[in-house]
């Protein structure tokens, strides 16, 4: 809406959309992003021309000669002490909360707008899980406007069970405030990705020793890592441990077939049980890794002193 919803089906043109797209680029939009963004308004067009508006959709793919073959980047993914060096500096930039939900969705797999859409009452920490609602499974921002509604795809509302470290600190993190949503700002308001991105995740995995005198100085940890690299970390973790696809598929929320799942279902406590074992085996080395003479509560680590 803010850049073509006023404008006339008729004035919008090919090189306009593409010049549009370069400037999201510019702004910092991933290329996924950018990517599902021209294909919802490539859709419309096309609707627009299907029925009679326009004569025929001004978008085309853009070519030039022989055709490209773009190579896709790999999924930047982060081992377990990454990662809790990520969230340690995300707790001394903006707070014990952001490292919290970095550290949750490594640990979980969980997508952001499922982890910022999450609420007390699909939190069952005494027996071990968190549940994603098929129809307020998620958090949904379109413009400055943010509201529940239906995760990504049918397979995204699940059930996710959490290893012992992450109960112990989502208690504490529970305790710290009486929002509905578990994962809020320290002023308590609803999380925005961009916002996130900016203070806490971007200098937390870059660093920020590029910037003269900063508030608080981090150093590089994992260069271009994203908050959905932490899903990939989730799921590289899984594959290195041994658990199975359809394991894996499941709790990250992917499609599997009622025929396999029925196959599953028979084995799903004990490789449910690994997967728990096994994460919570990562954390625990991280810890050591981190601190090899063991834990000192400070004000940055406090919350990881309180789990182990």
């Amino acid at each position: 809406m803010p850049r073509w919803g006023t404008v006339p089906f008729e004035n919008i043109s090919n090189l306009a959309v593409h010049t549009w797209a370069v400037k999201l680029r510019e702004k910092g939009l991933a290329h996924n992003t950018i990517k599902t963004i021209m294909k919802i308004l490539t859709m419309m067009l096309a609707d627009a021309a299907d029925e009679g508006i326009i004569p025929v959709s001004p978008v085309r793919v853009r070519r030039r000669g022989r055709r490209r073959h773009h190579r896709k980047p790999e999924a930047i993914w982060a081992s377990p002490l990454e990662v809790l060096r990520i969230a340690l500096q995300a707790a001394t930039l903006v707070g014990e909360w952001a490292a919290i939900l970095i550290i949750t969705a490594a640990y979980t797999g969980a997508r952001w707008g499922e982890l910022a859409g999450l609420q007390r009452t699909n939190i069952h920490l005494d027996d071990g899980f968190f549940v994603i609602d098929p129809d307020i499974g998620a958090l949904q921002e379109v413009g400055s406007k943010l509201s529940l509604g239906q995760p990504k795809t049918a397979a995204s509302a699940r059930t996710v069970t959490l290893p012992p470290f992450l109960i112990d600190t989502w208690r504490y993190l529970l305790g710290l405030h009486d929002h509905p949503h578990i994962f809020v700002t320290a002023q308590h308001q609803l999380l925005r990705r961009s916002n996130f991105a900016r203070r806490a995740m971007r200098p937390a995995a870059d660093g920020n020793i590029h910037i003269d005198n900063p508030l608080i100085r981090v150093r590089p940890v994992k260069p271009g890592l994203v908050f959905h690299g932490l899903r990939h970390s989730q799921n590289t973790w899984l594959i290195a441990d041994e658990i199975p696809e359809v394991a894996r598929a499941l709790r990250l929320g992917h499609k599997v077939s009622d025929k396999i799942r029925e196959v599953y279902d028979h084995v799903a406590p004990e490789i449910e049980a690994k997967i728990l074992t096994c994460l919570q085996k990562r954390w625990e080395d991280a810890l050591a890794a981190q601190f090899p003479n063991g834990l000192v509560f400070t004000d940055e680590n406090r919350l990881f002193a309180l789990a182990s």
